[in-house]
């Protein structure tokens, strides 16, 4: 992990889920330092919520597609029921 990490909330989806992997890959050589280990974790967990995020917020994108009578998709305002 870089000395200056990127703030996750100004990561990409993508971005995120990759220094996530890493971070999950590092915790299971089990060869970090606990200390190192405890603030990985912790960066992952922040990263983890940031990506859940990110994929409700497209899930809720794609729900607004919906088929139209004519068999076309078309877009419909999201329900937030």
């Amino acid at each position: 992990m870089a000395a200056k990490a990127t703030p996750v909330t100004e990561m990409s989806f993508e971005e995120a889920l990759a220094e996530l992997e890493t971070i999950v890959r590092q915790l299971e050589q089990g060869d970090v330092e606990l200390e190192k280990s405890i603030a990985i974790y912790e960066r992952g967990a922040e990263l983890k919520k940031h990506c859940e995020a990110r994929l409700k917020s497209a899930e809720l994108k794609v729900e607004q597609i919906v088929q139209g009578s004519d068999g076309t998709p078309k877009t419909e305002p999201a329900s937030f029921d």
